[in-house]
């Protein structure tokens, strides 16, 4: 990513909704905030949420695996955790980053 351009801000994202949509900043900001309280209680709750037209949040469970401390080298064990990870939208994928022909 080139060094002037930075991703837009929540700010930035509320007033393009705003904007476009005719709202106030107030509740643009409060759609927002709600979209995102949703997404991350639905992926909590069921395992999974569909942004529409963006992506997946699914939640997955990594196991335990050996790793190594990259200042001594020395061998430690890694526990099993549940991360959650972004299953990027063929749409979307197509449209930032075009397919070869």
């Amino acid at each position: 990513m080139p060094a002037d351009k930075k991703p837009m801000t929540k700010a930035e994202i509320v007033t393009h909704f705003a904007e476009t949509f005719d709202l106030t900043k107030a509740v643009a900001s409060q759609i927002v905030d709600e979209y995102a309280s949703l997404a991350a209680a639905q992926t909590k709750k069921v395992g999974e949420f569909t942004l529409p037209g963006v992506g997946k949040l699914v939640k997955t469970k990594r196991s335990a695996r050996t790793g190594r401390n990259p200042a001594t080298g020395e061998e430690i064990k890694i526990p099993a955790k549940t991360v959650v990870k972004m299953k990027v939208a063929k749409a979307c994928q197509d449209a930032v980053v075009p397919p070869k022909k």
